[in-house]
């Protein structure tokens, strides 16, 4: 492969709606009252962006040195265990992806107040400490847990604030369908490595639950995901009808969830985790469209 090829593995655009899905939201729910910021938006979704590919880099070079990354795993090739690239090449380009990330959160800093810099700290040190550090939280099962937390309440919140300087419980509740599609595209990731992740050490939550209970747990998160829009649309203040647009992603949950339950073998959950990832980019730019509309 070409080495940019080799950085677009290493990358792992799949993953990607997790970064961008909750931006969309926070702003929109922003613009919903009239307040839009561009340079704000773009910086807020260059950061996110950065800290997912940074953590998704620094979770390749980890993984590879404790071991995790077997030849008999099902899931696509890691740059760093199938020796594609140098070690110390993607510890380098992870130092980058957190730079370019802080860069972005410079600006974010200046205009929305110094609390986003504990924000932005904790993000990138949530993201090296997944897979990293002495004890990886990754390997201890709360790898879905700090999924939801940073590309749900955090992203979605955070990038709410950072366009009105204010919070509002709507963000926090729109937070939440966010998070949970976003801890399932590390969950579809965690039941097809269940197997190689037990005998390697990793005790991710599909270990530690088993495949069949980490399923039901999946299909919760989805259903979690469809039943939070319609209470936000009852309750919220000035929340139009129209987010329910977001609930016709429910046609790509369906066979997504056949698909996740029935299958054991690679190539169909390493296809469930990219389809995780367009039902969360689809069901973020409906939810998106409908809160403009309000």
């Amino acid at each position: 492969m070409s080495p940019l090829r080799i950085w677009l593995v290493a990358a792992r655009p799949r993953t990607l709606p997790a970064a961008v899905a909750p931006v969309l939201v926070g702003t929109s729910l922003a613009i919903s009252e009239d307040t839009f910021r561009p340079l704000a938006f773009a910086c807020a979704l260059l950061g996110s962006v950065f800290i997912q590919i940074g953590t998704n880099l620094s979770n390749d070079y980890s993984d590879a040195r404790r071991g995790a990354d077997t030849e008999d795993r099902l899931g696509p090739v890691r740059v760093t265990a199938g020796g594609l690239m140098p070690p110390r090449q993607v510890l380098i380009g992870t130092y980058v992806a957190f730079g370019l990330a802080v860069l972005a959160g410079v600006y974010l800093i200046a205009i929305a107040g110094w609390q986003l810099l504990l924000v932005g700290a904790a993000s990138i040190l949530a993201g090296v400490l997944y897979t990293g550090g002495p004890r990886p939280y990754g390997y201890e099962g709360l790898g879905e847990v700090f999924v939801f937390l940073f590309f749900g309440v955090v992203a979605v919140v955070g990038s709410y604030f950072v366009q009105t300087e204010h919070l509002r419980w709507e963000a926090f509740a729109l937070s939440v369908p966010v998070g949970l599609l976003a801890a399932a595209i590390l969950l579809v990731n965690n039941i097809r490595d269940a197997d190689t992740d037990r005998r390697a050490g990793k005790n991710t939550l599909a270990v530690r639950l088993g495949r069949e209970r980490a399923r039901v747990l999946f299909v919760a998160s989805i259903a979690g995901a469809y039943v939070t829009v319609p209470l936000v649309a009852a309750f919220g203040r000035h929340i139009a009808p129209l987010v329910l647009l977001a609930l016709l992603s429910v046609l790509l949950a369906v066979p997504l969830i056949r698909t996740v339950r029935a299958r054991t073998d690679g190539p169909s959950l390493n296809e469930a985790l990219a389809r995780t990832g367009m039902l969360l980019g689809s069901f973020s730019v409906l939810l998106s469209i409908g809160l403009l509309a309000s």
